[in-house]
């Protein structure tokens, strides 16, 4: 089986690689309830779930600043974007949207032709919920 890679991209069928995270991308996931949902004088949880949605924890360090570009490109902006990645919750490796809406870095050497970023650290939250 061939390896598959984190991808980024505009259009659902035109992503491309990207620098791979450090340590492989953190996984979350988010659950919205209902205003009502509540616990009852009694203890009981009276739960009204909405929806889920995942979110992925990026971070790379020794970051080139071309790579930093190519990656703020798609999610400086706040605009969604498609990102290929492994999905716990389906076991299969997706493509969907998602966005950023904070991320931060560390400039590492500003040197002409040598510069680089300590690192480059964002959450993608899911467009779509599960």
């Amino acid at each position: 089986m061939a390896q598959n890679y984190i991808q980024m991209g505009t259009l659902e069928t035109n992503t491309v690689k990207i620098r791979q995270p450090d340590e492989g991308l953190g996984y979350d996931f988010e659950t919205k309830y209902t205003e009502d949902t509540d616990r009852l004088m009694s203890g009981y949880l009276y739960l009204r779930p909405l929806f889920t949605v995942e979110a992925l924890s990026y971070k790379a360090t020794n970051i080139s600043r071309s790579d930093v570009a190519q990656i703020l490109g798609y999610i400086a902006k706040g605009n969604s974007f498609w990102l290929h990645y492994f999905s716990p919750y389906r076991n299969a490796w997706v493509t969907n949207p998602f966005y950023v809406g904070k991320g931060n870095m560390s400039i590492g050497r500003l040197i002409e032709n040598g510069e680089y970023f300590d690192s480059l650290e964002f959450q993608m939250t899911g467009v779509r919920p599960l």
